[in-house]
């Protein structure tokens, strides 16, 4: 008669606990790229530190005032030698029509923070696969932007010498510019160029559009950088080239996404795996739905059998031999105890010996 093996739950939970070490490090670098689950509380420190930074980097930099209006000159110049100097009329068509000028002044102010967190957190609820290198996308667009506020101070048109544009904020005494009124020497007036006002409204936009399921939501996502460009030349706050210089920020930013995650960003899988790091890797969400803890399910439910599956891949419900599931039903006759095991005498009992 030949030995049989019996592996118990806890031994298979123990060789799982001893991976196969990685010494070439490429494991390591696989773990750091793969798609985990966020934190929130380490995601809500990560937004409020960085644009903290941002603030902070960008404000810092020399205002240059006189630079800056050169650059503002220059660039004009340039808009009206390639015929597409339009920013001067829609700003002077729009500021006619109070109602829309006013509304606008507020869109300028509000939506540019409300609308990229909204993003954030829908992708973090939605696509947590998908949000570490979606976000990633948009915080090196940032940074990319910092080195273009520091290398190329700009005056926004409302700033330039002559007068020649309506600062809007201003005139409609709104609060809507933390480059105007009461609020300008808090910030730097001359970083215009790029503007993050495209860079992220765009990054919203392509987000949405790419990850939403229901139509008018797409519609949306496309409409809502075409009116943040709108906005930003009507109230005479960026040139149009501001824009373009944002959107090549944002290609920055994809670029260096993709090549660090080996996919574009909305291509990875839209669930995340928890990291075995149960409260810490999963979150509330991974430890009350099972998956930061395995061998185990949610609070007074049955814990599940994948636990001493085979490595195959091969399910509880399938023989697997050599292996003994303890929670297995046993139709041995002897002895039982009140919930129906067998006694321990006759669980532990060696088998019968063949009679001659």
């Amino acid at each position: 008669m030949g030995e049989t093996t019996v592996t118990t739950l806890e031994g298979r939970h123990q060789a799982a606990a001893r991976p196969v070490e990685d010494r070439t490090g490429q494991g390591l670098l696989r773990r750091l790229r793969a798609p985990r689950r966020p934190r929130l509380w380490f995601e809500i420190l990560l937004i409020a530190v960085s644009y903290w930074t941002y603030s902070l980097v960008r404000n810092a930099v020399p205002e240059q005032k006189s630079e800056a209006l050169r650059n503002a000159d220059w660039l004009w110049d340039l808009e009206r030698q390639l015929g597409l100097a339009f920013e001067q009329s829609v700003n002077h068509a729009v500021n006619s029509v109070t109602w829309l000028v006013v509304g606008m002044n507020y869109y300028y102010a509000t939506l540019h923070f409300v609308v990229t967190l909204g993003v954030l957190v829908w992708l973090y609820r939605s696509h947590p696969g998908r949000y570490a290198a979606t976000r990633l996308v948009l915080f090196s667009t940032t940074a990319v932007a910092l080195a273009g506020y520091y290398l190329f101070p700009l005056a926004p048109p409302r700033l330039m010498n002559g007068g020649a544009f309506i600062d809007t904020v201003m005139v409609h005494e709104t609060w809507g510019s933390m480059a105007s009124g009461d609020l300008k020497n808090m910030s730097n007036q001359y970083a215009a160029m790029p503007s993050m006002h495209i860079g992220w409204s765009v990054w919203c936009g392509l987000t949405i559009f790419a990850l939403a399921t229901i139509p008018w939501a797409k519609v949306l996502g496309l409409l809502y950088p075409a009116g943040t460009l709108v906005v930003i030349v009507a109230t005479a706050n960026h040139f149009w080239l501001d824009a373009v210089g944002g959107v090549l920020c944002l290609a920055f930013g994809y670029a260096l996404a993709t090549l660090w995650y080996g996919s574009r960003p909305y291509a990875l899988p839209r669930e995340a795996s928890d990291g075995g790091a149960g409260w810490g890797g999963g979150g509330w969400s991974g430890a009350f739905s099972g998956r930061g803890f395995p061998g185990k399910g949610l609070p007074g439910r049955r814990g599940t059998d994948r636990a001493v599956a085979g490595s195959d891949g091969e399910g509880a419900g399938r023989a697997n031999p050599g292996v003994v599931n303890p929670r297995a039903p046993d139709d041995s006759p002897g002895p039982r105890t009140a919930d129906g095991a067998p006694t321990a005498s006759t669980s532990a009992r060696a088998p019968d010996t063949p009679r001659h």
